[in-house]
């Protein structure tokens, strides 16, 4: 490919919420620069950008896609990422390697709790950013209540860079800010207007704006703000140039709007993208680690540098094999080349290189640095991995994992079919990190584990659809565990004649509960040689493997502490064997009076949700047996974080979105054990048992 002025390269990432028109910001973007001779629709399927099965039936976006095209001599590498919940990961995998982000919000839902989430992970890869409010042309559309809100709820500066001419039925246009132009359009998807004075009824609030839009740009900048000081005004060059400061400093977010499926402001947009956004010149030094040295080490966005690149979306296809993507941070990487991967310590040969264009690939002889591109068959690279030159290795630090927040059982349609079951969600695993599998070894389950519901559906459809592999998915059984609440002590004799060598070994045993988390401990308080030190360890080797399999309904036993403190032996008859059984049913009988009790994991959690939601959040947790820890205010949302029984939120993440239309957000991790409650422990009990 020709090689482009780095200066003149975005990494553009399109962001935001479910549902705020990301996909059809992008099919507009590449309408208006050329790449698509038609304006691509998400609801008819004719979307250039969400071309997978999945997201198709589901009119979602579920994997980043991306894209590239011109615009004003301008490279942009353009890549649409999912808003919803469940594929989030995808979309802070992307984030680590973006130059700039517009971040899509609609006129009509405001600010989600994804938004917040998705503008904390901006900042924390410090990515530039700019806003772009759509469906104005919806019922409901609402632009400066909007703003305000983007500015409440992320605690960010909203500069307004132009303004719309009506809004819901009534939206016509938009008015730039700066050229203090009005654009009335004529609705024919090909985003054609025409450009006229500002309506009067509009002067005012247009005046208004352009003030706070001329401070804002002012105030980045020493030198402007002493001219505007002396003179009161700024020209158009001289506000641009305010902008572009103030955005790559992040010290306000312009704010543009429109209407991506009506293609209306998409091209004032790519304006102030080429102008606002960062190019890789403007992110600037790449910091790293040397794996030999484990010191510092940096690369500048230079052709001519060490190549280094990083890995941040793999895509699995059982006919094409592996493709990975990557961003190029320095140097040059031809087709047919040897490059160095540091995190597993092999080279891979990279054969021919490409561009993606949606679900096409256009092959490339070569890529520089700030390029984004994709190389197929790379045998042990995986996201996350850095590519580098051998001779120069550096190592970037990529994204922490997300944590799982649902699991289920597997279970193959047709028998003989566990094998290519975790074959192929391994496949899957290298295209998707977040997603988890395990045999549960003390349920004899096959456990997958993902993002939410909807993630793990959508894994298994596209587990049969890749690779022919046809699925059961059950609620996972809960890992409950026993223990006891008594201190008893216990003596057993094992004493077994048949003829022969006989069996002799008799033990007095101390059975003490230990704190919760307390696990399991075996003292050894034995004196004066009653059992002899061999046999000791038959003792604790017998208890622990009663342990496993505990009294009240077979889950294992836990926080105990078990001390053997007597016994005795016979020097021909006593064995290994015969102390290790005397243990096992010493304990045993231990149990029936120690007050064995039932416990069940606790989760902790914290729930993101907007206001009004609250209320329904808490309410709904007490009758889970939930404890509420406290309740932070995070803008316009609320961080609520509560303990909970694992058995009652198993199937939480549907239940959520449905309280909250959507806007909720929540992240569950293993807490610790506690007893379960008296009243219920009978039944459940029963019911284990029947299970």
């Amino acid at each position: 490919m020709a090689k482009i002025e780095t200066s003149h390269i975005r990494n553009l990432g399109i962001v935001g919420q479910g549902d705020a028109g990301k996909t059809s910001l992008t099919e507009a973007i590449l309408f208006n620069t050329g790449m698509t001779d038609r304006l691509g629709h998400v609801d008819d399927g004719t979307s250039t950008m969400d071309f997978e099965p999945e997201e198709v039936k589901r009119q979602i976006t579920i994997s980043s896609s991306l894209h590239h095209c011109n615009w004003k001599d301008h490279d942009l590498h353009i890549v649409d990422t999912p808003g919803y919940t469940n594929f989030l990961h995808d979309t802070r995998n992307c984030l680590r390697i973006l130059g700039g982000a517009v971040l899509v919000v609609s006129a009509v839902d405001g600010v989600k709790a994804q938004t917040s989430t998705l503008w904390k992970w901006a900042e924390e890869f410090e990515v530039p950013r700019m806003v772009f409010i759509n469906k104005l042309d919806r019922e409901r559309s609402d632009y400066l209540k909007t703003v305000d809100d983007i500015e409440k709820t992320l605690s960010t500066r909203a500069v307004a860079v132009n303004m719309p001419i009506g809004q819901e039925s009534d939206f016509q246009g938009i008015i730039d800010l700066i050229s203090m132009q009005a654009r009335i359009f004529q609705f024919d998807e090909k985003g054609t207007y025409e450009e006229t004075e500002i309506p009067a009824e509009y002067r005012d609030e247009a005046e208004r704006l352009r003030t706070i839009l001329v401070e804002a740009a002012a105030e980045s900048d020493d030198a402007l703000m002493e001219k505007y000081l002396e003179e009161e005004t700024l020209s158009t060059d001289e506000v641009l140039q305010g902008l572009r400061e103030g955005t790559l400093t992040q010290v306000f977010t312009p704010v543009v709007c429109g209407s991506a499926t009506a293609n209306i402001g998409i091209r004032q947009l790519l304006n102030y993208i080429v102008c606002c956004l960062p190019s890789p010149l403007d992110k600037g030094t790449q910091i790293g680690i040397n794996p030999k040295t484990q010191e510092a080490v940096q690369r500048e966005p230079d052709a001519n540098e060490p190549f280094s690149a990083m890995v941040f979306k793999t895509i699995s296809d059982p006919y094409t094999g592996k493709l990975t993507l990557f961003r190029i941070y320095s140097g040059t990487l031809k087709s047919d080349s040897v490059v160095y991967n540091p995190n597993r310590e092999c080279t891979e040969r990279i054969s021919q290189l490409f561009l993606m264009e949606g679900k096409k690939q256009k092959p490339v002889s070569e890529a520089f640095a700030g390029d984004i591109v994709a190389v197929a068959k790379l045998k042990e690279t995986a996201t996350g991995d850095t590519l580098c030159d051998g001779g120069k290795p550096i190592v970037f630090a990529s994204p922490m994992a997300l944590k799982p927040v649902i699991s289920f059982a597997l279970e193959a349609r047709s028998k003989g079919d566990e094998e290519k079951i975790m074959s192929s969600l391994q496949r899957l695993m290298e295209e998707d990190p977040t997603l988890q599998v395990q045999r549960d070894e003390e349920t004899k389950e096959m456990i997958l584990s993902g993002m939410g519901q909807v993630h793990v559906e959508v894994a298994i459809e596209k587990l049969k659809r890749k690779f022919g592999v046809d699925v059961i998915l059950k609620e996972p059984k809960v890992p409950y565990r026993e223990t006891l609440k008594k201190s008893v002590e216990q003596h057993y004799r094992h004493k077994k004649q048949s003829g022969g060598r006989g069996q002799f070994a008799d033990v007095h045993i101390r059975v003490e509960p230990l704190p919760r988390g307390g696990g399991y401990e075996f003292v050894d308080k034995v004196v004066g040689g009653v059992v002899p030190r061999q046999y000791i360890p038959a003792v604790d080797k017998g208890v622990q493997e009663t342990l496993r399999k505990g009294m009240l309904a077979g889950y294992p036993v836990q926080d105990v502490r078990v001390t053997l403190y007597d016994g005795q032996h016979h020097s021909v008859d006593s064995s290994e064997m015969a102390f290790k059984i005397a243990g096992s049913m010493a304990f045993k009988r231990a149990s029936e009076s120690a007050g064995p009790v039932l416990l069940e994991p606790i989760m902790q959690m914290e729930i993101t949700v907007p206001d009004e939601c609250v209320g329904d959040v808490i309410g709904d947790m007490n009758s889970r047996r939930g404890k509420v820890l406290g309740v932070d205010p995070q803008g316009s949302n609320q961080v609520v974080g509560v303990q909970v029984p694992m058995a009652e939120v198993l199937k939480y993440a549907p239940e959520l979105r449905s309280m909250t239309s959507d806007r909720g957000l929540f992240s569950m991790e293993f807490s610790h054990y506690e007893e379960v409650p008296s009243h219920l422990t009978a039944k459940l009990i029963a019911e284990l048992n029947q299970e």
